[in-house]
């Protein structure tokens, strides 16, 4: 008998609930005789989102750090998250705390070998396909190069420098000034720390 927290997520508050993704997951952990020990949530927020935008799996993995849990399970892989390399590390966070992954509508166990194996490789895929995508920008840089493009952001000129400056100046929100000047709020806080840095002298 294990200790299982159940996980469940919709991406919207509109006609969406999780009542069916719980409901499913409590039958599963009774018919196996495992002990449901907490349930988390996350209402309305995209899988896309990264842990800290989605505190019901930041709480579940705590849970997990602290040795609270035998077991996750969820209905499917896309409500832990979006995107395989996104998967690949919570289940490795899992992992690391001896923390088993159960994917009901894949009957995938991780704590078992064939489970495993699944996700083994599935995290080749994922570093197949971060490796391609780094293949693929080197490609695109060397090419820009060839062609005489100019790489990264456009330099911001002295003169905007300038206004941007006297805007912080004037107290000006950051998020307006980026508005204004069309520019990155890299940019806008380079210039104010430049301006902190080296103040203005007085005679």
């Amino acid at each position: 008998m294990a200790r299982v927290a159940l996980y469940a997520r919709v991406s919207t508050n509109k006609d969406q609930t999780v009542d069916n993704q719980l409901l499913a997951l409590r039958d599963w952990a009774a018919g196996r005789g495992h002990t449901v020990v907490a349930e988390f949530i996350d209402q309305g927020i995209s899988g896309a989102k990264g842990r800290d935008k989605r505190p019901g799996l930041d709480d579940m993995l705590k849970a997990a750090v602290l040795g609270k849990l035998d077991m996750v399970a969820v209905t499917a892989l896309d409500r832990l998250g979006r995107s395989l390399p996104h998967l690949i590390t919570t289940v490795g966070e899992l992992e690391a705390f001896k923390v088993g992954l159960f994917v009901r509508d894949l009957a995938l166990d991780t704590s078992t070998p064939a489970g495993q194996l699944m996700f083994n490789v599935m995290g080749s895929l994922a570093q197949f396909e971060r490796a391609l995508i780094r293949e693929r920008t080197m490609l695109g840089l060397e090419r820009a190069k060839k062609q005489g493009k100019t790489l990264g952001r456009p330099k911001v000129s002295p003169g905007k420098e300038q206004r941007i400056a006297a805007l912080l100046k004037a107290g000006t929100p950051i998020n307006r000034i980026m508005r204004l000047a069309g520019v990155a709020k890299s940019v806008v806080y380079r210039i104010k720390k430049e301006a902190e840095e080296c103040p203005p002298t007085t005679n």
